[in-house]
């Protein structure tokens, strides 16, 4: 039987992209068991109906009930290495995607995501405050706070941002004493950086695009004791505060005793605006998809207290709309820095996919050896974690730590594989008779769209080619394989 929905793709080059990145993680386990069910929890989540924990798994692969316990205990096995997983991942996606570069740059992408928790036995749950503006969201919650990394990949008119790590950022900090607990001291903003850094060390030198919330002199420091190591270089395109004051270069030394001046004059960027309307330069852009008119000047100045490093800043104007957009890299022209930042915001629909379709955030991994978390808990009384006292119930909490943290690594690459897919068969895959869209694509289709077909077809690509490991991996962990697959590749 043929595959009308895909008929201009070969169908069994998507099944074997998905093979060889799958066995490309082989190395990072020390037991085959916990290979195979790497194998089928990333397959699954590829084509999950809904988000109800694992067992959406289990009933999507059509695996056998007893796997329930030991797929849960996967997430708690000692038989990986999370650090070597997320290696392995920048890996793949180095070989594999199609990914976008800026110039000799890769673009890597950085965002923090709060998600809601009511879990009270669920380690690193705290009460967060949300700066969105969407009306429909609370002033305060009690969760999680991630730090999500992604990169640009495709091209300018079919982006894509492939997350490459969402790691816990806030709310452990209580247990990075414990023996055996990797957890950073450092701020959201500056482990921002690091981690992308990371990144940058297995795609080479790279930009980084943040928002306004990480223009901090921390992030600076670290950024340039990170650089200055000397592995691959990182720069830094981002937003600056409306409040933001800068300096100007320090005039010639003054002679007479005293050091010399480290700054000039300071400068309100928000008043430039108006002082040196004259000087804005006019001109139309291409950003977020459409042609603008934009009005813009740029300034290099001095900026941080006790630090004053010189960045570029670009005073922007669009649409009545000011704001004033920073970069590290002196070399980059302005309109470029308007550009890259136009493009930031591919982050954000990364994260909305891993929502909806993956449900990367609909996890519930506690252990009973965390205290319970009071809701009202008054300033000064101590947290839940800081009440786990003993080797034993401290190891089972940081299995928790682990267990979340896996499970949102698993569906970074599940996501990315979906991404890669959608952007190498762009013109070459149909979504009109897939799957209904209020607006059909005209470059590549969605990841629903691909989720959707995996759902209907996924059986039938593995049974053509039995001679893969994931259709073995799979076939082994079903109930009854030898029926079922016979009937699925007739």
């Amino acid at each position: 039987m043929s595959l009308p929905y895909f008929r201009v793709v070969d169908h069994t080059i998507m099944i074997n992209f998905i093979e060889n990145i799958l066995c490309h993680f082989e190395s990072c386990f020390s037991r085959r068991a916990a290979f195979r069910w790497f194998v089928a929890i990333i397959a699954g989540l590829m084509l999950r109906s809904d988000k109800l924990g694992v067992t959406s798994i289990i009933r999507d692969l059509a695996l056998a009930p007893g796997c329930y316990e030991p797929m849960l205990h996967f997430f708690r096995a000692s038989s990986w290495s999370l650090e070597g997983i997320r290696e392995r991942w920048h890996s793949a996606v180095s070989r594999y995607a199609p990914l976008y570069k800026e110039g000799n740059l890769h673009v890597l992408v950085g965002d923090g995501v709060k998600q809601s928790k009511e879990g009270r036995r669920m380690p690193g749950v705290k009460k967060l405050f949300q700066e969105s503006g969407n009306s429909a969201k609370p002033r305060f919650i009690h969760g999680h706070m991630f730090g999500g990394l992604g990169i640009l990949a495709g091209s300018i008119r079919n982006w894509a941002c492939i997350p490459l790590s969402i790691r816990l950022h806030d709310g452990l900090q209580a247990a990075r004493e414990w023996e055996g607990a990797s957890v950073s001291a450092a701020s959201h903003v500056v482990q921002m950086v690091e981690d992308a850094y990371k990144a940058a060390l297995a795609f080479g030198d790279s930009l980084l695009l943040l928002d306004r919330y990480f223009l901090t002199v921390p992030a600076l420091e670290r950024l340039g004791a990170l650089n200055a190591s000397g592995a691959v270089h990182m720069d830094i395109v981002t937003k600056a505060k409306k409040s933001c004051t800068a300096y100007q270069k320090p005039g010639p030394r003054r002679p007479g005793r005293g050091r010399p001046p480290k700054k000039g004059a300071a400068v309100h960027l928000k008043d430039l605006f108006a002082s040196h309307a004259g000087q804005f330069q006019e001109t139309e852009a291409e950003l977020y998809g459409k042609k603008q008119r934009i009005r813009y000047y740029s300034i290099d100045l001095l900026w941080g207290q006790k630090l004053y490093q010189e960045l570029r800043f670009v005073l922007v104007e669009m649409n009545g709309v000011q704001s004033i957009l920073v970069s590290t890299c002196l070399a980059l022209d302005p309109l470029s820095i308007i550009r890259l930042y136009s493009y930031r915001f591919r982050i954000e629909c990364m994260f909305r996919e891993l929502k909806q379709q993956t449900g990367a955030f609909c996890y519930h991994f506690w252990s009973k050896h965390m205290p319970r978390l009071s809701y009202y808990q008054k300033k000064g009384e101590p947290e839940p974690l800081e009440r786990v006292e003993g080797e034993k119930p401290r190891r089972k909490v940081l299995e928790a730590v682990r267990a979340i943290e896996m499970h949102m690594a698993l569906s970074c690459i599940s996501m990315g594989i979906l991404q890669s897919l959608s952007i190498r068969y762009i013109g070459k895959i149909g979504s009109s008779q897939i799957r209904y869209q209020r607006t059909p694509s005209k470059g590549r289709v969605s990841e629903a769209t691909l989720m959707h077909y995996f759902r209907k077809h996924f059986f039938r690509l593995l049974g053509q080619e039995p001679g893969l490991r994931i259709t073995q991996i799979i076939q082994e962990l079903q109930e009854e394989p030898g029926e079922q697959w016979d009937s699925m590749a007739s």
